[in-house]
């Protein structure tokens, strides 16, 4: 017990009240989004602005071009899910189209962390330009409701976890930590539903 408590005295963890809103609103969204729920993209535009500024200040800049990205996707999904509310079913890409992505994503990891290694002083640019590339393919995924798009996020999200660690952002962390297990919930949800809606 001595030790548990003089980890706890001794480490700094780093939560902001930003950053705490900021993980709930990114809980909510992704458990709405494993439901369905089309206010998912409220959630997840109120999550995405506070991000912008927490990535900016924490010197991960691909990640604060992808917070943008999410705001963008946040209006596009909802629109995209209330005009086709009623034709828009959960559907899967074919093997072919995952690994044609897998290996754009690869070359625009590897472009992308090379220039932020090499011009600017971002940290971690090559795992930072990861999670940012594979998230910009599953989030458009998200919008299309592709089941796949469940199983890049546990990918990413357990990659995030160290990228966010390794920044101080602990919470954040936490957070990917728990959005690891959601997707894998939103996976077999997806699946469950895609399969009763054939």
């Amino acid at each position: 017990m001595n030790e548990i408590i003089q980890f706890f005295s001794h480490t700094t963890f780093n939560w902001s009240i930003i950053e705490s809103i900021a993980v709930f609103f990114s809980i909510l969204y992704v458990i709405l989004a494993a439901k369905e729920n089309i206010w998912c993209w409220g959630a997840g535009a109120i999550s995405v602005s506070l991000y912008i500024y927490i990535c900016f200040f924490a010197q991960l800049y691909p990640e604060t071009s992808l917070q943008v990205f999410y705001l963008l996707m946040a209006f596009y999904g909802y629109y995209h899910w209330t005009k086709k509310e009623q034709s828009l079913q959960i559907s899967e890409w074919s093997i072919g189209k995952h690994l044609f992505i897998l290996v754009i994503g690869a070359i625009l990891t590897f472009l992308m962390g090379f220039y932020f290694a090499t011009y600017t002083n971002a940290k971690m640019p090559i795992v930072d330009s990861f999670t940012t590339v594979f998230s910009l393919f599953a989030t458009y995924m998200v919008a299309k409701k592709i089941l796949g798009n469940w199983l890049y996020w546990i990918v990413i999200d357990a990659v995030s976890v160290y990228l966010y660690f390794s920044r101080d952002l602990h919470l954040t962390s936490l957070l990917f930590m728990v959005y690891t297990i959601i997707a894998i919930f939103g996976y077999f949800s997806w699946m469950k539903k895609m399969k009763i809606d054939a």
